[in-house]
Order: C-alpha cells, then sequence, then structure tokens
C-alpha cells in the first residue's frame, strides 16, 4: 500500500510507476475518488458541528425559537447522514484502487519491458564442459529411478512429479543445507501455514494483482501460498514492535503451490516450472530507512549466494528491470544458475526489498527512539528453491557412465553417499 498523501503530490510519478511495472491503474480516477471524500468529510465534519451546536441552544431556548433550532438541527443530522452514506459507497472504489497502485522502483533499478532487458551484474564460477554428451535432469532422473514425472501427472495433472529414493534424499538434503546455513547466522527458524486467509495475500501484495497464481480454498476464503514470504512477513501483522529488537530475521521451509497461470507452452519441460515446490524463505523486518534496507537487501542475496557457493553451482546475479518487478518491489536481484539443458542461466533465487509497501498493508510498525510511529521495511530473498535447483545439481554433477556425484556440502544429509547410481 503507498501512502495516498505521496500519490496526491507526485501523480505522475504513480502512473509512470504503474506503466513501467505493466500493471493496469487509474490514477486520476484514484485521485478523483480521494478528492471526492475528502470533501464529504470536510462537510460531515461541518455538518456535526453545526449540530452540536444547535443541539446545546435547544436547551436555553423556548417557543418558536426552540422549534426553529430543533428543524436546523434535523436538517444537519439529514445531511450528515446523507455525507456518511456517500463516503461509505465511495470508500470501497477508493480501497479497490489503492491496492492497485505499484511502488515506483528505485533509480537503480534498468527501465525495460520484461525479464530479457534484466541487466547483469556480475558471474560467478566456471560453466564447466564435458567430455561426453550430457543428459537432461529428466533423462538422468529417469535412468537412475529418481525422478517420476508420469505417475506425478497421473496423480495430479500437468507440472507434477514424484521424486523417490536418492532423489527425494538429494531435494531434502539441498533444503537441510540451506536451513543449517541460515540458522547458524542468526536467522529465527519458523514453522508456518501454507494455507491462510485471503487478508493475508492482500496483505503481503499477492493479491489482488497475483490472484490469478493462486490457489484458492474459496469455499473457507483461504489461499494455498506460492511462498513462505507470505505467512511469515504477516506474522506481526497488527503489531507494534519494539525499535530495539529490530531488526528481526526469520527463516522457513515450506511447500509452495503455483498455478503459474498464463504460462502455457512455457518451461513445460521437467522441473523448471511446476505447480508445487519446497523453498526455504528469508524475511527481514527492518526500520524505516533507505540505507538500512539496502543493507539488509546485500545481506539476504550473499545468504543465498552462500548456498550456491557450497553447492559449487555457477551463477550469475542480475539486476532486475522495472518491466519484471512485482507490484510492491521497489527493488530485485535474481540469481540465475547454470543449466547445461537450457544451454544458459535460469532464474533460481529472487531477493526483493518493499520498503514499507507490505508494511502499510499488513499494518506493522514500531516506535523510534523518540517515541515516533513508523512502519518498518520488509525485504525476503529465496535461501534455495527445489526441485528447480536440482536441474542444476543433476546435470552439473553428471559423469559419463549416467551417474550423478553427489556435492561434499549435500553427503552429512544423505549417511555419506558419494555417488546416485543406476541400481543392478
Amino acid at each position: 500500500m503507498i501512502d495516498i498523501r505521496l500519490i496526491r503530490a507526485e501523480p505522475q510519478k504513480f502512473i509512470d510507476a504503474a506503466r513501467n511495472k505493466n500493471i493496469k491503474v487509474d490514477i486520476p480516477a484514484l485521485l478523483e475518488v480521494d478528492s471526492q471524500i475528502l470533501d464529504a468529510q470536510r462537510e460531515l465534519q461541518d455538518a456535526r458541528t453545526a449540530q452540536n451546536a444547535a443541539g446545546k441552544k435547544i436547551a436555553k431556548l423556548t417557543g418558536d425559537d426552540k422549534a426553529t433550532a430543533i428543524a436546523e438541527m434535523a436538517q444537519f443530522k439529514t445531511r450528515a447522514k446523507e455525507l456518511g452514506d456517500l463516503i461509505d459507497r465511495l470508500q470501497p472504489k477508493f480501497d479497490e484502487l489503492m491496492l492497485l497502485v505499484a511502488q515506483p522502483a528505485a533509480a537503480e533499478v534498468p527501465l525495460g519491458k520484461d525479464d530479457t532487458e534484466n541487466v547483469v551484474l556480475r558471474v560467478e564460477g566456471q560453466v564447466p564442459t564435458f567430455d561426453f554428451e550430457p543428459k537432461d535432469h529428466v533423462q538422468l532422473g529417469e535412468a537412475l529411478d529418481i525422478i517420476d514425472i508420469p505417475r506425478g501427472v497421473k496423480l495430479a495433472g500437468s507440472r507434477n512429479f514424484i521424486l523417490k529414493g536418492a532423489g527425494a534424499m538429494l531435494h531434502q538434503a539441498i533444503l537441510r543445507l540451506a536451513l543449517d546455513q541460515m540458522t547458524a547466522k542468526g536467522f529465527t527458524l519458523m514453522t508456518v501455514p501454507v494455507l491462510v486467509k485471503e487478508s493475508v495475500m492482500y496483505g503481503t501484495g499477492y493479491f489482488p494483482v497475483g490472484r490469478d497464481q493462486a490457489y484458492l480454498a474459496e469455499r473457507d476464503q483461504m489461499s494455498l501460498v506460492g511462498t513462505a514470504e507470505v505467512p511469515v512477513t504477516a506474522y506481526h501483522t497488527d503489531e507494534v514492535l519494539s525499535f530495539e529488537d529490530l531488526p528481526r530475521k526469520y527463516v522457513a521451509l515450506s511447500t509452495c503451490f503455483r498455478r503459474e497461470a498464463g504460462a502455457a507452452g512455457k518451461d513445460t519441460y521437467g522441473l523448471y516450472r511446476i505447480h508445487y515446490f519446497d523453498k526455504v524463505e528469508q524475511v527481514i523486518l527492518c526500520r524505516n530507512d533507505e540505507q538500512t534496507s539496502i543493507a539488509h537487501h546485500q545481506e539476504i542475496l550473499r545468504n543465498a549466494e552462500d548456498v550456491l557457493r557450497a553447492l559449487e553451482l555457477p551463477y550469475r546475479v542480475v539486476n532486475v528491470c522495472t518491466g519484471d518487478l512485482g507490484q510492491g518491489q521497489i527493488q530485485k536481484y535474481d540469481i540465475e544458475t547454470w543449466m547445461p539443458s537450457r544451454n544458459g542461466y535460469g532464474e533460481t533465487h529472487s531477493a526483493s526489498r518493499f520498503h514499507e509497501f507490505q508494511a502499510r498493508r499488513l499494518n506493522i510498525r514500531y516506535r523510534d527512539e523518540s517515541g515516533r510511529m513508523h512502519y518498518v521495511h520488509t525485504l525476503n530473498n529465496t535461501v534455495i528453491a527445489s526441485p528447480r535447483v536440482l536441474v542444476p545439481v543433476l546435470e552439473l554433477y553428471q559423469n559419463a557412465d549416467g551417474s550423478v556425484t553427489i556435492p561434499k556440502a549435500l553427503r552429512p544429509y544423505m549417511n555419506g553417499m558419494e555417488r546416485i547410481e543406476k541400481r543392478a
């Protein structure tokens, strides 16, 4: 949510932000409704003041003067009700438009129409070459009997899968490595609901703009989350936090559900774009300060990179352009990991900062040292998401005989197993 005072002061800034982010919202219509509400509120206050003044006079009057005063008070009361009803009719439209307003991107965010115009900031690690014809992760997984996509589709439809045996172990090992790294850095581990009230989805900015991507339990007005960011960020809804306790740093592992609406025919092969997956998510709530927010943004980006370094995977970091930013994001970095089967880098992580966009919707505030109230800034980042990360792990660690070497960092989580080999 954006402070309406900022929109009143610089409407063109928010018109441009919506256009740059490909979000449809009528800022002039919003300001017109806002103006009507403000006018009605001022007149309502005047009517109530006059009504109260007339009421005080009545007790001191008699005869015709008293009758006239009673009639006047009745008129003011009628007008006050009319104005109250008008505000009640206008407020839903105002709220509807406010929920669509896009956060303007930071100055350092490149202008661009979509992810093809994201800007590469740096490349880490060496892309390996093979002295044999490499297989993709599906070919490897099926030959090793650790991935079963046909039966996943049989059970749940397209973009579903089953991991089994060493494949399931590898998946869990990656998640446990990420959790151990994050808790070692002082992040508080949380287990959170993945089926939440729709108000939580609105509060974190996933509704109404992204509603078509969610799986809804409409009978109960609930939604499955697409990321643990949703319940973790909303954890302190309607609370006033202590300044001394900021920043709050949380990490959670959850299953995530995404309909992938609008992605028909895109990345349909394998484990890259699927309907459910597990993700370790980090969330920070910090004080309302630009430089503090930027510092934490770099911190959560480093945390994700540390996992990829532990796995010894080559990757690059990109500065996401305006057209690829979400409604509330002021800036986002994506990490893209090298995937041989795609002959390129594929997105595996996103690190975002929101300023107070989510905190305003969720009403998460703190008092500073002087007692003034502020909304917190929120940030979040993927620590790791699997099985998408299994794509580069399997493909980059494959051997000529079809086996897959297990990254050293994962072996303690796999009972010392060093290689996944085809069963005899």
